[in-house]
């Protein structure tokens, strides 16, 4: 079995709530965002992915602080080409990269946010997914390379030096890069640029599918960096047992369904981007698929990597993850609310089980 990455998920927002979450006070502050960073890193996990979004604090700067109050936590910054220009981002990446000690990690986000808020006029998804391949593109040269001169359609740089570069490792050269997305053009911008490609839950099959096509679109646009590897976000609901897992689970759906309806009264147009409509139509398929991946959430309020959870207990979903494993998938990025007690719980409980796999 590869040696897999096991993350967790802070939400880096000011509005309490979050997914259920149980905490009134606290979001947005540099103490609350420290001490759930802390405690991943207490309770075995290597790191999280930080939230981002217009109207959120900004992720980088909560990277950084989180960075420098940890000892060996690795923060996955979502980035959004367009927010950020490649140099400015290369640059800024890279000293953090130094300062951490080699701690970063980056996931490139190109659905659309509220780009207008922020002066970004690209959201056309093919110019998007045009643009994300230009900038994981040119930030690779910029983290490598001397003098970079670039004149792309999106981004555009002339002897251009980025200073510190990042901090190399036994492991990697520079900071990782996880990007996600199901369409035919978002598929090519990993196959090309990213390092790793982050799935939603879907059903063993589906993923499987998706690692041959990834992999055939890789020696179509003639990758010129070493093979793509594979994560999976995903909501872990897990519990002593089987039968109060599901219990949880059940609640908890219930409770969505009661506080937000049907999902077309309130997805609007995200509905049609193409990884969640893949999750959504797999209530078609079943309340439970595999053995243990529950769609129900996604018909009452889940979206993202809260529209399909793994539901057992500790053995149930750590049997679930490495059947995942087993087709290739090394990265992992679990969650569940409330986010603290739930950061120590699968922690203590579930990550033991998968790395003695």
């Amino acid at each position: 079995m590869m040696t897999s990455q096991f993350l967790w998920y802070i939400p880096n927002t000011v509005q309490p709530g979050h997914r259920g979450d149980d905490t009134t006070s606290g979001w947005g502050s540099i103490e609350y965002s420290t001490e759930l960073a802390r405690t991943a890193e207490a309770h075995g996990w290597g790191g999280a992915l930080l939230g981002t979004g217009w109207g959120r604090p900004d992720t980088f700067t909560v990277a950084t602080a989180l960075a420098a109050r940890t000892t060996t936590f690795k923060p996955l910054i979502a980035v959004r080409p367009g927010y950020w220009q490649p140099a400015n981002f290369a640059s800024a990446a890279a000293t953090l990269d130094q300062l951490s000690r080699g701690r970063v990690l980056v996931n490139s986000v190109s659905g659309l946010d509220t780009p207008a808020a922020y002066g970004d006029t690209t959201v056309e998804p093919a110019a998007r997914y045009a643009r994300t391949q230009e900038f994981l593109h040119l930030v690779r040269r910029l983290w490598t390379e001397e003098n970079v001169t670039f004149h792309g359609e999106h981004f555009q740089v002339t002897g251009s030096t980025v200073s510190p570069r990042p901090y190399v490792t036994a492991e990697r050269a520079q900071p990782t890069l996880y990007f996600g997305g199901a369409s035919e053009a978002a598929e090519r911008v990993s196959a090309a640029e990213a390092d790793v490609q982050l799935f939603w839950g879907e059903p063993l099959d589906g993923i499987a599918e998706r690692i041959a096509r990834l992999k055939e679109l890789s020696e179509q646009v003639g990758r010129r960096h070493v093979p793509l590897e594979y994560g999976l976000r995903i909501t872990t609901v897990v519990r002593d047992t089987t039968e109060e897992a599901w219990r949880t689970a059940e609640e908890k759906v219930a409770k969505l369904a009661a506080d937000a309806g049907e999902i077309d009264t309130w997805m609007g147009n995200r509905k049609t981007a193409v990884g969640q409509r893949r999750l959504l139509d797999l209530t078609e398929r079943g309340e439970v698929l595999d053995t243990c991946l529950y769609t129900a959430p996604g018909r009452f309020g889940g979206g993202g990597a809260a529209t399909t959870w793994l539901v057992g207990s500790p053995d149930d979903v750590a049997a679930a993850l490495n059947a995942f494993r087993a087709l290739g998938i090394t990265h992992f990025v679990l969650s569940d609310t409330p986010y603290k007690e739930e950061t120590r719980r699968i922690g203590d409980q579930l990550l033991r089980r998968l790395r003695e796999a």
